[in-house]
C-alpha cells in the first residue's frame, strides 16, 4: 500500500523551533499537510476535529505531555489507530518500554535527520 503523501500529519512540540524543523523535514520528504500543536492537550482537541494519517509528538511538554497524550489516543476508540511517533532527547530504556506498552509506533531519538524521520515513518506506514 502507497503512502499517501497529500495526508495530514500532526507534529507536536512546544518548542517552535523543532515544529518547524520537523516540518521542513517532512516538507523534504513530500509531505505538504502538516498541522502544529503546542502540547498534549492542544493535539487532542485537534485530533477530534481532524483526521490524522500521522501524530509526531515530543515527549517532554506541559501542561500535558506527549506520552499522556499517547494514552489519551489510544484510548479513545475513534483515534487509537492513528499512527504515533514520539520523539524525545532521552534514550532512556525506560521512557521507550513505556511508550511501546502505551502503544506507540516508534520512537525517534534527538537529534535526527531527514533519513531517520523517513525511516522511522516507513516502519509504521509502509515504504514511500
Amino acid at each position: 500500500m502507497a503512502v499517501d503523501l497529500s495526508m495530514q500529519v500532526l507534529v507536536v512540540d512546544d518548542y517552535k523551533t523543532m515544529i518547524r524543523i520537523i516540518r521542513n523535514l517532512l516538507k523534504q520528504l513530500g509531505f505538504e499537510n502538516v498541522d502544529e500543536a503546542e502540547d498534549g492537550s492542544a493535539a487532542l482537541a485537534k485530533m477530534r476535529a481532524k483526521q490524522y494519517g500521522l501524530v509526531i509528538s515530543d515527549w517532554n511538554m506541559e501542561p500535558m505531555t506527549g506520552y499522556e497524550l499517547l494514552k489519551e489516543v489510544r484510548a479513545d476508540d475513534r483515534l487509537k489507530e492513528t499512527p504515533f511517533i514520539m520523539v524525545t532527547a532521552e534514550s532512556k530504556t525506560e521512557n521507550v518500554i513505556a511508550a511501546k506498552k502505551a502503544g506507540v509506533n516508534n520512537y525517534i531519538v534527538k537529534p535526527f535527520n531527514a533519513a531517520t524521520l523517513k525511516g522511522k515513518m516507513a516502519s509504521v506506514l509502509g515504504e514511500f
